[in-house]
């Protein structure tokens, strides 16, 4: 069985991505790793070099014109996606803010040989916990999405999905799934303050034209974490081992009282429809089998 592993990266180091995290969490399941790397201004191809021999690098130039619903990510993933090898049987994808804990190794693996010549399962669906404002907390309302592809059959006709958080098959068809037991550990929004400003300031331009950037995006030092959350949880298990050193040298505070958690109406109304009428609104760019 061959897994090939597909990620992307640009400025790493200025927005302090986990990426080099991300890489070694899913080293050991994968023979290779492609990783497009974009026209950085700071030294992410050096750092990426330096992470393994398994990984194939390939530089890309990002299409700044692209500022609409984040296409330009999906249009990097895809670049990284058509340099896997034909004989290769699964693809792990993983973003630069998304790190693979340890524990799920073993799991994912066995799905993938359970799997691995059944037709009719395209990729295998993941748990997620997004984690904010530190490595103590993770978000909990419902704007979070839980789940996400990111093992998929390997098939040149699949494609990155509007800003790469998903996958479709060509012409527009969503993948069939099964929901493993394993989960990733998002840290996007998990940064020092003043690099996650940075990143608000920047990375909305992905998405938005720059009179949307100057009637909503603030310009400050720090991000205020505490003014932009509504619903978190304390986090009590243990984070991946590469995560370690990142965790260690964490130098800015982030304190929550769970107390003041305010849910909304809107999370009211979701919560009660999946408990008693067994509906959930989630939004799934997948079908589940």
């Amino acid at each position: 069985m061959r897994v090939t592993g597909f990620t992307f990266i640009k400025n790493a180091l200025i927005y302090d991505y986990p990426i080099v995290e991300a890489i070694k969490s899913i080293l050991p399941l994968c023979d290779e790793i492609i990783v497009a790397v974009g026209n950085s201004t700071d030294e992410t191809l050096e750092l990426i070099k330096s992470i393994d021999q398994k990984i194939k690098i390939i530089e890309t130039i990002w299409d700044e014109n692209l500022r609409e619903g984040g296409k330009v990510l999906a249009v990097e993933t895809d670049k990284a996606f058509a340099e896997i090898s034909k004989d290769t049987d699964w693809a792990f994808y993983i973003q630069g803010d998304e790190v693979l804990h340890e524990r799920y190794i073993e799991t994912i693996q066995n799905e993938m040989l359970k799997y691995k010549d059944n037709p009719k399962v395209e990729g295998l669906l993941f748990h997620y916990k997004h984690f904010y404002g530190s490595y103590d907390y993770v978000g909990s309302a419902s704007n979070w999405y839980k789940n996400e592809i990111r093992v998929l059959k390997y098939n040149p006709e699949i494609f990155s999905f509007r800003d790469a958080q998903g996958f479709r098959k060509k012409p527009d068809n969503m993948l069939r799934v099964k929901q493993i037991d394993a989960c990733i550990y998002h840290y996007g929004w998990v940064k020092p303050p003043e690099k996650m400003q940075k990143k608000q300031e920047t990375f909305h331009k992905l998405w938005h034209k720059d009179d949307w950037l100057e009637k909503n995006i603030d310009k400050a030092v720090e991000f205020d974490y505490l003014a932009n959350i509504a619903q978190l949880e304390l986090f009590t298990e243990t984070h991946p081992a590469v995560m370690e050193n990142r965790i260690k040298a964490k130098n800015w505070k982030f304190d929550y009282d769970i107390s003041f958690n305010k849910s909304t109406l809107k999370d009211k109304f979701k919560a009660f429809c999946k408990k008693y009428l067994g509906m959930d609104f989630n939004y799934k760019n997948y079908i589940k089998i």
